[in-house]
């Protein structure tokens, strides 16, 4: 930590595998930090503290936990990371608990999840982050990471600061006035992979051998990037080379959509493929490959 400037008060709402990652890594570098989840997790955390298992270190990182949202009071930052079907309902509940001032950074997957967030929240500064990590939830208070962590944060008046803190933890951070493209960049990625990790149960790496498996992912980001540039998206970098890399630099990563289908939960696909979809109806753009990886997820969900 940056020991000029005073430790920031940080709540993640939502401490899933994403949200224990980067609050964990504030919280070993010195800040005040307050996980924010199920009760059982609440539970082993508060017992054990937070195992950070990372190709790394492995640690028991201290911090506190609640299974509340008014948990949130007096945090300076908020690390908002809530599956996206629950964005609305969970920025209610932490609604009159923030601090004035407060700034709620989005970490989750998805292009419109900031957008809808505001619409809940006048008032609160709310920025959107692109997410760029491979983690899990080993079990109740255990999280296994498996690579990368980089953000890219959307400009605002406390991403500085926090951008600053988040860089000293060992976070590689970002901010960027092309959040939108770097988002549709993400989603782009989540809709190559999420759908098809999650049918076969498999890891990015074994994924990718396949047969079959490079066209369809072909045929999914073609129509992801003509519904962006229908929508007038500006997609940063070269997203083809993009979804390569992913096998690459996560081989032994299970998408989320997987994860939770393994555990019976619902998935976020409707915010991933499904999103592509509805954009596409709603300009005129065809997406045949997307609406069938959707249709196919929420099949296996109605399971």
């Amino acid at each position: 930590m940056n020991t000029s400037s005073p430790p920031l008060s940080v709540a993640v709402m939502g401490a899933g595998a994403v949200g224990c990652y980067y609050g964990g890594m504030l919280a070993r570098a010195g800040h005040r930090v307050v996980l924010i989840g199920r009760p059982a997790h609440v539970e082993a955390v508060r017992r054990d503290g937070l195992r950070m298992q990372t190709r790394d270190f492995d640690e028991q990182v201290a911090v506190q936990a609640s299974a509340e949202a008014s948990a949130v009071a007096g945090a300076d930052v908020v690390l908002f990371a809530v599956k996206s079907p629950d964005t609305e309902s969970a920025g209610r509940q932490m609604r009159e608990h923030l601090k004035p001032g407060a700034l709620v950074l989005c970490l989750q997957n998805g292009v419109d999840n900031a957008e809808r967030l505001r619409a809940v929240l006048p008032g609160v500064e709310v920025a959107a982050a692109v997410v760029y990590v491979a983690t899990e939830m080993a079990g109740p208070g255990h999280l296994r990471h498996h690579g990368r962590g980089e953000l890219v944060i959307e400009p605002s008046a406390g991403s500085a600061e926090l951008a600053r803190a988040l860089a000293a933890a060992g976070v590689p951070t970002e901010i960027s006035d092309n959040v939108r493209g770097a988002l549709w960049s993400k989603l782009i990625l989540n809709c190559a992979y999420n759908a098809l990790s999650a049918v076969g149960r498999i890891t990015y790496g074994e994924l990718v051998r396949q047969p079959g498996v490079a066209d369809v992912m072909r045929d999914v980001v073609a129509e992801c990037r003509a519904v962006a540039a229908a929508d007038g998206v500006r997609l940063p970098g070269d997203v083809e080379e993009s979804v390569r890399r992913i096998a690459e630099t996560m081989p032994a990563q299970y998408s989320s959509t997987a994860q939770d289908l393994m555990r019976g939960k619902p998935s976020e696909i409707d915010h991933l493929n499904g999103h592509v979809v509805r954009r596409g109806e709603a300009l005129g753009v065809p997406t045949p490959a997307n609406r069938v990886l959707w249709t196919l997820v929420r099949l296996v969900e109605s399971r």
